[in-house]
């Protein structure tokens, strides 16, 4: 795949063909992990995690919600380089179901629908949450998921801000 990259291609594109340990772990056992190379990923991406210089795991759900939404930015199919002041989303509804009123959500991953009604608003959910947002192989080695934080794709805060979409209970993924 790398070769079929031209000169010509922008940097940032090919910079992103270089994989890092995880993806080539996940790459060389696809979906048989061995237990010990699973607690290995989950090892090396837990260390991965930022958190907001607040502190705070749970941000405003209005932004979640917007970063949910959006779909721009990243797309390799883009004939010119993203622009570094684009805002980027998570395309959460390609993958999963959120607010029930929406109505174009995939089904690749897990309904999320009611989630903060489902699972409460502990401590430990709302770091569960982060974390599996900021970088999903920390809890499950060799998610699809995508890892929106540990790649940049998302700040810190902004997986706050998806974290309270998730989890606020005026949030409408949970009326």
């Amino acid at each position: 795949m790398r070769e079929s990259f031209g000169s010509t291609t922008p940097e940032q594109w090919r910079v992103g063909l270089a994989q890092d340990e995880v993806q080539r772990l996940c790459s060389l056992y696809r979906d048989k992990v061995p237990p010990t190379i699973g607690e290995k990923i989950a090892a090396m991406s837990q260390a991965s995690m930022r958190y907001p210089d607040s502190g705070k795991l749970l941000g405003d759900w209005r932004e979640g919600q917007k970063l949910a939404s959006t779909v721009t930015g990243g797309h390799v199919s883009t004939i010119q380089p993203e622009p570094a002041d684009r805002t980027r989303g998570g395309n959460c509804y390609a993958c999963h179901a959120l607010d029930p009123a929406e109505v174009a959500a995939g089904d690749l991953g897990p309904s999320l629908t009611h989630y903060g009604r489902v699972h409460g608003t502990s401590p430990a959910t709302i770091k569960f949450v982060y974390d599996k947002i900021y970088n999903a192989q920390g809890s499950y080695p060799c998610s699809l998921m995508p890892r929106f934080g540990r790649n940049g794709w998302l700040t810190p805060e902004q997986v706050a801000d998806s974290v309270a979409f998730l989890l606020d209970p005026k949030s409408p993924v949970n009326k």
